[in-house]
């Protein structure tokens, strides 16, 4: 008989939308399979919330909501837990010290990647709170003294438009694709040597599109950080 092996429990806050958590937990069996064999699979909790309540723009009820999440995946064992999206990164700070579990932020995995490739400046793409608040791109700066900037004008709220009305109900349009190329060259023409693909439907949209600088899988890099925690 093959061993068992011993594994992290890891607490998942999916949902957010179900098409990217569904890629998270594919990925994480994955590559749990590829280094320990097919025998054990990882131990996951997975809470999928109801992502009407990111659409409310609610603050309180956003991080309440959160909240009563953690809490839960904490009480249920988790060792950690891992948030499938970028976009609720913005609770991070209100949650976090409330817990006595880590969350794995997803900017850690992003950052160190980052890091790793010696880029200095990324350009940013998703919705317009990933795009313009700070929780992605102030950790980054702060963290890992990396610039992060984003599209300009009109860009801003069309790829809000794309993130919040296509890609997270699962429609993956040519017209989308287009424009999200568009905005990658444009990001290069103002000296970026990265693009973050600031949205867990992204990778989705662009998965056959090859650029001539890196670009940041959010979704694949955060995924691969919880894998680590499992095995560690």
């Amino acid at each position: 008989m093959n061993e068992i092996i011993e594994m992290n429990t890891l607490g998942m806050i999916g949902g957010t939308s179900w098409h990217a958590t569904e890629v998270y937990y594919r990925f994480i069996q994955e590559r749990v399979a590829d280094r320990i064999g097919a025998w054990n699979s990882p131990p996951i909790i997975l809470h999928s919330i109801n992502i009407a309540i990111m659409r409310t723009l609610d603050k309180e009820l956003i991080q309440s909501k959160y909240l009563e999440t953690a809490k839960k995946l904490e009480a249920a064992g988790a060792g950690a837990i891992a948030i499938c999206a970028n976009t609720p990164h913005m609770v991070y700070d209100f949650v976090q010290p409330q817990v006595g579990i880590p969350f794995l932020h997803i900017a850690d995995a992003t950052g160190r990647e980052a890091k790793r490739l010696g880029l200095k400046k990324l350009g940013i793409l998703g919705n317009k709170p990933t795009m313009t608040r700070s929780f992605i791109s102030g950790y980054l700066g702060e963290k890992f003294n990396i610039e992060v900037i984003h599209p300009e004008g009109d860009a801003l709220d069309q790829s809000h438009h794309y993130v919040s009305d296509e890609l997270t109900q699962g429609n993956f349009s040519l017209e989308a694709k287009t424009f999200y190329k568009e905005e990658i060259r444009k990001l290069q023409s103002r000296g970026v040597d990265g693009i973050i693909l600031g949205c867990t439907e992204l990778p989705i949209l662009l998965k056959d599109y090859e650029a001539d600088i890196p670009m940041l899988a959010t979704t694949t890099l955060h995924a691969q950080m919880a894998v680590d925690f499992i095995l560690s």
